[in-house]
């Protein structure tokens, strides 16, 4: 199936997009919002679909992600961080002052370890790391969904023996 047969299918599925998105958001606007956001990456991500597979099932997973990714970044941004001490401007600096040269040596084991990593293991991590789910590295390195987790947990283990001496550092300071 060429680019603008399954660009014209995706379009054709819009009132049933339209009917799943109220559902999630019981807004109209939401609705057509996550209905354009769905169709747009569907477009965009077109390569991606397997041919002779569900096309609707494929959308609605699009959507459903594209639900969940929205109210997650709103979530976070309504988050009200409370503390129960006031800092001085003088603590702040002295605390961002002398964390300057740590932080870039934290920063340079950090890179360390993530280099030591084969890639098979690195490129799902950071990924997951960057915010991808589970499911959308499968599909973008061509890989069953359990080999992504497989490698997370291996580059997590790898990478929690290779900075076991900040372990120590943060169980105590916490």
């Amino acid at each position: 199936m060429n680019n603008i047969a399954l660009n014209l299918e995706i379009c054709g599925h819009k009132s049933a997009l339209d009917l799943f998105a109220k559902k999630f958001t019981n807004d109209l606007e939401d609705a057509n919002d996550l209905v354009q956001d769905t169709m747009i990456k569907a477009i965009r991500y077109s390569s991606l679909y397997k041919e002779g597979t569900n096309l609707k099932g494929w959308l609605y997973t699009i959507m459903r992600n594209t639900f969940i990714n929205s109210y997650r970044k709103v979530t976070k941004k309504n988050t009200i961080m409370d503390t129960s001490e006031e800092l001085s401007s003088a603590q702040l600096k002295n605390s961002a002052s002398s964390n300057l040269g740590e932080n870039k040596f934290v920063m340079e084991d950090i890179n360390k370890a993530l280099s030591v990593l084969e890639p098979v293991y690195s490129v799902p991590f950071l990924r997951y790391f960057e915010g991808y789910k589970y499911h959308e590295i499968a599909v973008e390195l061509d890989i069953p969904i359990g080999t992504v987790k497989t490698r997370i947990h291996m580059a997590r283990q790898v990478l929690k023996n290779n900075l076991k001496m900040y372990a120590q550092q943060y169980k105590h300071s916490a």
